[in-house]
């Protein structure tokens, strides 16, 4: 490969809101990195996930596929990545790239009916099998509960550094319900982890091949656990929390169970809720959640800093860069967190900034895309054919207007959504749900209009949208 080949750098966050960034109108904090990052690429402001599930998420990036395509559709049945498969790092690895990956992988599932307590576990079987899918390095931090569940190598070097008790006792400590201060030296949170390594391997990098880096943040994902000292860095005073108290009156909605702590109820947080209902949260947990999700943004934010200072001084400007994420998340708005079976624009949309090589013009574009089109950016950068992915480059997206529709997949769910209108159905066993927002006239998404007849035409194109998906693998 030609020594122009480009250099790229992909940086994903767990769990991050669009919104929590000030280069997206954020006012708690501010994140003058990734605004810098943006004011040099393209901000784009219509970026959707491709499953409210971090397994079916990630794999679709990794592949340029539906979840329905890579067969990687569920967190919790045992359905990980094809290491056969087409992906970002066998692709880019034969192309001539050196491969990295340092933070949060998540292409199987999670053994989480093995978790205990008073001990982590082994786990060099999920190490072996990351590094068959194509990576030359791996650094692995595969999510802060994961870390101590389970015997990755951040939680190795944690516990030689005298640290790992002390976490584990917190997310394990069911009194906190997921909210509190890291209980460890600012330098040792997973998030710090995962910067200060992905910055000093750009640094020490002396290969001759282009370089590949995935830098993949486990936060903000829950425990909401930031290092205390990035608390001065929010005002709570610019903070709005969205919900309406008659919302879930409606049973037709997915997560009225959930909010009202009847059976049936499915989304993260609930576990943690009083007697399961989200609604019994107090407005002072809320705020604490809130502020230490905003805190750990401001924490990722800095260390961002730190990456990109690192490549600019190792690689100049031959470097594609890519900052997204794999979800967002719900934080409070509606009543719930977590994003299970979440098809709001709280957990649905991204943030996406990308910078071209040699291109310092700052641009936004509002062209529908989805997380299976940055393989295909990463491809064409490399200069590698693409026509097997779902998605497209980005460049393409912006040139043909956008996708006409996005979608999200999941065990048992699926969400189509034309910009304006969105079909969400669930079909979990007794969980049956049918859900139709008009983001026009409801933007905060608090009424259901599946039922209503002036809304028909919507319901059957937006479901005509959905079965197109699922036939187009059928007649393959």
């Amino acid at each position: 490969m030609s020594q122009a080949a480009p250099h790229i750098l992909l940086i994903t966050c767990d769990e991050l809101r669009a919104d929590a960034l000030s280069c997206y109108g954020n006012r708690v904090i501010g994140t003058p990195n990734l605004d810098a990052l943006a004011a040099a690429g393209v901000r784009f402001e219509r970026a959707y996930s491709n499953s409210p599930w971090c397994l079916p998420s990630r794999c679709s990036l990794a592949t340029g596929l539906y979840p329905h395509n890579n067969g990687s559709y569920s967190n919790f049945r045992d359905l990980p990545l094809d290491a056969e498969l087409p992906n970002i790092y066998n692709l880019l690895q034969g192309a001539g790239y050196h491969t990295a990956h340092v933070g949060k992988c998540h292409y199987a599932p999670v053994p989480y009916g093995e978790t205990r307590p008073d001990t982590t576990l082994p786990y060099d079987e999920f190490r072996d099998y990351y590094l068959s899918l194509g990576m030359d390095h791996l650094d692995l931090q595969d999510d802060k509960q994961v870390s101590v569940w389970f015997y990755d190598d951040y939680s190795r070097e944690l516990d030689a550094a005298g640290h790992l008790a002390a976490y584990r006792d917190a997310i394990w400590d069911k009194a906190r319900r997921k909210v509190f201060d890291f209980p460890g030296p600012e330098a040792w949170h997973p998030d710090s982890w995962v910067g200060r390594k992905s910055a000093a391997y750009v640094d020490g990098y002396a290969g001759d091949q282009p370089l590949f880096l995935w830098a993949s943040f486990s936060g903000p994902h829950y425990p909401f656990d930031p290092p205390a000292e990035y608390f001065e860095r929010v005002d709570m005073s610019q903070d709005r929390r969205i919900f309406s108290e008659t919302e879930f009156d409606d049973p037709s909605r997915i997560h009225s169970a959930t909010y009202h702590g009847r059976p049936g109820g499915a989304i993260d947080g609930s576990g943690a809720a009083p007697n399961g209902a989200t609604k019994n949260y107090s407005d002072e947990y809320w705020r604490d959640l809130r502020r230490n999700y905003f805190a750990n943004v401001a924490q990722i934010d800095e260390y961002i800093g730190r990456i990109l200072t690192a490549v600019e001084g190792r690689f100049g400007d031959n470097v594609l860069i890519i900052f997204s994420a794999d979800h967002g998340e719900m934080l409070g708005n509606h009543g719930l967190w977590g994003k299970n079976n979440c098809a709001y624009e709280d957990v649905w949309k991204l943030p996406l900034i990308v910078k071209y090589p040699g291109d310092n013009q700052a641009r936004v574009s509002d062209a529908k895309t989805m997380l299976i089109d940055i393989l295909p950016t990463c491809l064409a950068a490399a200069g590698l054919p693409h026509e097997f992915c779902d998605g497209l480059p980005l460049s393409e997206r912006i040139a043909s207007g956008g996708a006409d529709y996005v979608f999200a997949e999941g065990e048992g769910f699926l969400a189509v959504s034309d910009g304006r209108y969105k079909l969400v159905r669930v079909a979990q066993g007794e969980r049956q749900h049918i859900e139709l927002i008009d983001l026009e006239s409801d933007p905060h998404e608090f009424v259901n209009l599946a039922d209503d007849p002036a809304y028909s035409a919507q319901r059957a194109r937006l479901l005509e949208q959905m079965a197109d998906l699922l036939m187009a693998q059928a007649l393959r």
